[in-house]
Parts: C-alpha cells; structure tokens; sequence
C-alpha cells in the first residue's frame, strides 16, 4: 500500500487550479503536460509541496531521474512532517538517505486514505493473514493453550489482530495512529480500549502509568518501522513478568533493514534477533512465515516471538531458521 498525493492546498488559487489541470492530463495520460503545468504551479507557489511531489512521481514514470530527484527533494524541503513521504521516495530510487524513518503525519494520511476499503483489499486482494500466523506462534510457545488476561494490540487498524484474539483475551487495547483505522475497529465492537496515538508515545504513557499487559502483538506493524530497535525496548517495557511480544516483519537476505520498491521496509534475521536482545527479551520463537501475497507471490516474511525475563527460553530453545 503506497498511496497517492491527498491535495493539500498552495493558499495560491490559481497554482491550485494549475495542480488540478497538471493531475486531469497525467490521468489522460499526457505526462510531459502535466509536468509542464505543474512547473506553472510551482512558478506561483514555490513552497507547494503537493505539487513538488506529484512533479517527481510524473518525472520518475517519464524515466527522468534526475529530475524526480529534484522534484521529491523541493517536496521535502518545503514539508518537514513529510506528508506525501518524498523522503521514502528518494530513498526508493537511491538519492538521499538509504533508511529514512517514517513521519507519523505519513503514516497517518497513508492509513486513512485506506480506511474504507482495508480490509477488502487485504483480505481478498492480497489474502492478508498476519493474525493467524501470529495467533498460531502464540500457542506454539504456550504449548498449544492461549488463555490472555490483557493483551495490548499494537497498530491495530481495523481490528483483524482483535478479531483473530478476541477469544483468548478477556481485556484487549488496541492503538493506531490513524482516526480512520481506529473508526472501522470501534465500530467492530472488539476492543475495551482504543486509542489514537503514535506508537512510541502511546507505549512511554502507558509504560510511565505502569500498565502491563500479558501480550502484545504486532501484525504488518513493523514494515513501517526501519530500526526495530526502540519501538521493541519501548514494547518491552509494558510486558507484564513472563509476558509475551509477537509481531510479524517482512524480510530479506540482509541482516540490516532496507526500503523496499513497496516502500514497506524488510528486515533481516539478525536485525530482528538484535533488537529482540537489545530490549532484554529472549527469543522463544523465530521463523519463515509469509503473510501475504502480492502479484501471486507469497512475501517472505518473518513472525516472531520475545518473552519478559520470567518466561526467558534458554537460547537452545528457542525455534528458528537459523
């Protein structure tokens, strides 16, 4: 899921007008005017990032790199909270920095653009099935019973994850940073709790009141994430003693983390063992698991399980591919 530009207005009228004719001829396909016009735009507003970005995306598919180059690093000057993401795009294409973090603005206007139709699109597009690969590691490490007293339910969107473990949780939180994901999973009626908030501060609030939960998951979650470094450590302080983190990451032959052309990023095996240590958990669970298929190909992935230092397996115990 990359998403489109949403229109965020110049203040100039008539360079807004100029963006809406340069988008009406890139949609008839007549790229080269629509990059003309969009100059015009930019010419009477200068600082309109919108109309930067679509110029890269219509420079980068008429094959001018450069230009595009130009184009996403103007949009990224002239928005610091990187709305449309020109800073992933320069990384997609090799310009700029190589692992770019996502800004919560990004994510956000990403995930409510695709509110409406998430979960058609993932579950009958791409056959989506991160909580049941996730839901299926939980028990392995807990020997095939789950029985949760609090589970908290990170980037929980519309509330797949809570579907899959409503049965086994008596108390369920979940957290997104989007407005939009977070209406489709209240009105499901799964969760106890739900909240609209960046990760990272949701997890140190939640960390400063003390409150602990028994399991938290994290489906798809961290594609969003380059270094799964400090969202684990913050996660792992919210875990009660012997408590459980499960999450599911995309992955590729590297140890590192890298921005795929998906712009979702891919971690390696050492990556995600690193930052697991780093955090104090020990791995219960590390294994090959894809969770969803895209142009008929299943995406390798990884699904991982951490446990709090009551539950911590001896490194001989713990599943993995190695």
């Amino acid at each position: 899921m990359t998403g489109g530009p949403l229109f965020v207005s110049s203040g100039d009228p008539a360079a807004d007008h100029r963006y809406a004719s340069a988008l009406e001829h890139a949609a008839r396909g007549d790229l080269a005017a629509a990059a003309e016009i969009l100059v015009q735009a930019l010419q009477l507003a200068p600082s309109f990032a919108t109309a930067w970005f679509a110029l890269g995306a219509i420079r980068d598919n008429l094959g001018d790199r450069d230009g595009a180059v130009v184009a996403w690093q103007k949009a990224r000057d002239a928005d610091p909270e990187d709305y449309h993401g020109a800073r992933l795009q320069l990384a997609r294409i090799g310009a700029g920095e190589r692992t770019p973090a996502m800004t919560a603005t990004y994510i956000r206007r990403l995930f409510d653009q695709h509110a409406a139709g998430f979960d058609e699109s993932l579950l009958e597009r791409l056959d989506y099935r991160a909580p049941a690969v996730l839901l299926a590691a939980v028990r392995s490490v807990s020997g095939g019973s789950v029985r949760i007293g609090s589970m908290l339910d990170l980037g929980c969107g519309t509330g797949l994850g809570g579907a899959a473990f409503r049965p086994q949780v008596d108390w369920l939180v979940g957290v997104d940073v989007s407005p939009g994901m977070i209406a489709k999973a209240r009105a499901k009626g799964l969760y106890d709790r739900l909240s609209v908030l960046e990760l990272q501060q949701f997890l140190a609030a939640e960390a400063e009141a003390h409150t602990c939960y028994q399991l938290v998951i994290a489906a798809d979650v961290f594609v969003y994430v380059g270094d799964l470094a400090p969202v684990i450590a913050a996660a792992a302080r919210v875990l009660a003693p012997g408590g459980l983190l499960a999450f599911t990451v995309e992955t590729h032959a590297g140890d590192g983390a890298t921005l795929q052309q998906t712009l979702r990023y891919a971690h390696g095996n050492g990556h995600v063992r690193a930052a697991i240590a780093g955090a104090g958990l020990g791995l219960r669970h590390l294994a090959d698991a894809s969770t969803r298929t895209e142009n008929g190909v299943p995406v390798a992935g990884l699904v991982a399980v951490a446990a709090s230092s009551a539950s911590t397996a001896s490194p001989s115990a713990a599943t993995s591919r190695g």
